[in-house]
């Protein structure tokens, strides 16, 4: 048995007050932190009596009591993280996409535990974890303790509701994990499955990877190429079963186009050569936020849509979040220019090449 405040990890609880805990379910019925068992009429010298070698309770963690003896469970481990790090656990999280964390969201779950959270095939189990990381704002004063690691951020994400608890975006818990690990094979894994398997876009795991100062480390480097490696094939993937699901003419697929006799002209996604119209991916992800080279980058496929277009070819212009999130939608897009082609200037004659 032990009662160490930074230990984490039955007994029947027994009562703590004549006020019904019948509004409490779960983990939230078995770990409480000082504050609730005020609320309930048990003084903190009761609840240190409670938690006395052969005592019914045990301390979790400063503050936060487990009702029973015996190892935790994963989940009164994570409500007492929570509980530790002042989550007010009766305000509901903000659900995704709604911008900044709302008044509850002072405290949410990160790192590997999160990914688990999530459903990540390579995230591990949460018995295997020794610490959860939980993400706080910068100006709280709380220290890392026991089970938990406090991780800082200037401003807090919107947190998502997984099984009830607030958890931090996968993109945000990818590079929390990331920050410390240091086997490039479990960095490289994770960062993978992530995109594999539809729970972020390469381009918002790089840019937590930049905000968090780790693309100067090259594992993690290594790792953003197979990255970026894999949301472009998925991404290709999204398109081959957009142009079939929609009905659309089948394309020549990855091709160069080349003005005959003359300059390289760019290579291309899907082109339909009898109508001049040509899609293109963009799965660029600055690697080091906005830089110089990226800019550069930039400019020059910019340039080369200009190009095309003056030689009469429509380029539309397709990101992975958009065939993810509006296939339909972008079918209708290059439908439309299929459609139009015949009210254009006849284009120019290029050489169609495969890449």
């Amino acid at each position: 048995m032990n009662n160490s405040p930074t230990s984490c990890g039955g007994e029947t609880p027994s009562p703590l007050s004549p006020r019904p805990l019948s509004h409490l379910v779960g983990a939230q019925r078995r770990v409480l932190s000082a504050a609730q068992l005020r609320e309930h009429g048990v003084s903190a010298a009761r609840a240190a009596a409670r938690c006395a070698p052969g005592g019914p309770w045990q301390q979790l963690l400063p503050g936060v009591f487990l009702l029973h003896q015996g190892p935790p469970t994963s989940e009164e481990r994570l409500h007492g993280v929570l509980l530790y790090a002042g989550r007010r656990q009766d305000v509901p999280a903000q659900p995704a996409g709604t911008g900044a964390g709302g008044p509850g969201d002072i405290a949410m779950i990160t790192g590997l535990a999160a990914l688990t959270l999530h459903g990540l095939p390579s995230a591990p189990a949460l018995t295997a974890l020794d610490h959860i990381d939980v993400l706080v704002p910068r100006t709280r004063r709380l220290r890392s303790t026991g089970c938990v690691r406090i991780v800082r951020a200037h401003a807090l994400p919107a947190a998502r509701q997984v099984t009830g608890l607030p958890v931090a975006p996968v993109a945000r818990a990818l590079a929390d994990a990331v920050a410390a690990l240091t086997d490039p094979a479990d960095v490289r894994r994770l960062l993978t499955d992530a995109v594999r398997h539809g729970h972020c876009e390469p381009a918002s795991v790089v840019r937590e990877l930049s905000q968090a100062r780790l693309l100067s480390r090259p594992h993690v480097v290594d790792a953003v190429d197979s990255l970026l490696a894999a949301g472009r094939a998925i991404a290709e993937g999204r398109l081959y079963e957009m142009v079939r699901t929609y009905g659309l003419p089948e394309p020549v697929w990855n091709v160069d186009l080349r003005l005959p006799g003359g300059p390289h002209l760019g290579g291309l996604d899907a082109y339909w050569p009898d109508h001049a119209v040509a899609v293109e991916l963009d799965t660029r992800a600055p690697r080091h936020g906005r830089t110089p080279q990226d800019d550069v980058v930039w400019s020059e496929c910019a340039r080369k849509r200009e190009h095309l277009e003056r030689l009469g070819i429509t380029v539309v212009h397709l990101t992975p979040r958009k065939l993810r999130d509006a296939p339909e939608l972008q079918a209708a897009v290059v439908r439309t220019a299929l459609l139009t082609s015949a009210d254009r200037e006849p284009p120019a004659r290029v050489i169609v090449l495969p890449r």
